[in-house]
């Protein structure tokens, strides 16, 4: 039976709240790009999380649900179309003078970053309790 078996599956939400923070970081810094390699404005990705039953540390632990974690199931582009704005001096304006700008809302980013920077933070506080409560169970064992 594993001791730790909180540290695997806080490491699986460790990664997939880190890749979306990366997402996050990657729509701020895209957030005024017009015209990508397709030819059209930046459209804001998003992270996808599905629930599966580790079934590693299911077994180690008499199965049930102890084994749930999380992983990254793909990672999808907000088909919302974006504000479209007059500048006819824009490089990739249309005949109408009309600019389509990313459908990236600073507001909505910084909420979500916010978010996902307090859940990444919450999962390392378990794996430093679990740490903890490691170090003493051996202390008591002496």
């Amino acid at each position: 039976m594993s001791f730790l078996p909180a540290t695997e599956i806080t490491a699986d939400a460790l990664n997939v709240e880190r890749t979306r923070m990366d997402l996050i970081a990657q729509n701020i810094a895209n957030a005024h790009t017009t015209k990508g390699p397709d030819g059209l404005p930046y459209q804001r990705r998003m992270a996808v999380f599905e629930s599966y039953l580790n079934e590693e540390v299911a077994k180690e632990n008499g199965g049930g649900s102890i084994g749930q974690s999380v992983r990254l199931a793909g990672i999808t582009k907000d088909t919302t179309p974006g504000p479209r704005v007059y500048n006819p001096t824009h490089p990739h304006a249309d005949e109408q003078g009309m600019v389509t700008l990313p459908n990236v809302k600073m507001a909505q980013e910084m909420v979500d970053l916010i978010a996902a920077s307090r859940s990444y933070e919450a999962n390392l506080s378990v794996i430093q309790t679990s740490r903890q409560m490691a170090q003493k169970a051996l202390i008591i064992g002496q």
